[in-house]
């Protein structure tokens, strides 16, 4: 197989597609983020990079916490919604026709359309260059039924994730 050398650059991939929310009540947001992944198991930790200009960036470093919402590939519209403008002065869950839940743990609510939702306090955050680092504790995990498998984990024909590769969506298909 003959290679290439290219420039460094974000190739890792494909790489989840998840809905962070943030905030409370009174002042919250959605921000699609593809820069996300588990980073420990014990405790059960997810990390997201998210650039420290972002209205979540400010929320999530004001609350230490957010909920990590993973969306159906049918869901893609919502998606991009979410990940299209700032949150500053509108309502993404409205305009993406979203729904927010009061979640168990964290004062960041849930997506209600979303099959599985992490909630998660912030434990560290890494100031890395053009992105933060976000590293934290999953303290609650709610999924549907619907995307459960006879032994209660998650089946990833029933989920129907996205993923992101190179600057695209990408559902499977």
């Amino acid at each position: 197989m003959s290679k290439k050398m290219i420039t460094p650059q974000t190739l890792l991939y494909p790489v989840p597609v998840v809905m962070v929310s943030s905030g409370t009540e009174t002042s919250r947001n959605i921000i699609t983020v593809a820069w996300a992944g588990v980073v420990c198991s014990d405790p059960p930790m997810v990390g997201i990079g998210i650039r420290p200009s972002r209205y979540s960036h400010e929320l999530i470093s004001q609350q230490g916490e957010f909920v990590v919402n993973i969306p159906l590939a049918s869901q893609l519209d919502a998606v991009k919604v979410c990940g299209g403008a700032t949150g500053r002065g509108r309502d993404k869950f409205r305009d993406a026709g979203l729904h927010a839940a009061a979640a168990s743990i964290v004062k960041a609510p849930l997506i209600s359309e979303c099959p599985v939702n992490l909630e998660c306090q912030v434990r560290q955050v890494v100031k890395l260059g053009s992105h933060d680092l976000f590293l934290a504790e999953i303290v609650a995990i709610h999924a549907s039924e619907e995307v459960l498998d006879a032994y209660g984990r998650i089946d990833p024909a029933k989920a129907k994730p996205l993923g992101y590769i190179s600057g695209e969506y990408w559902t499977g298909h």
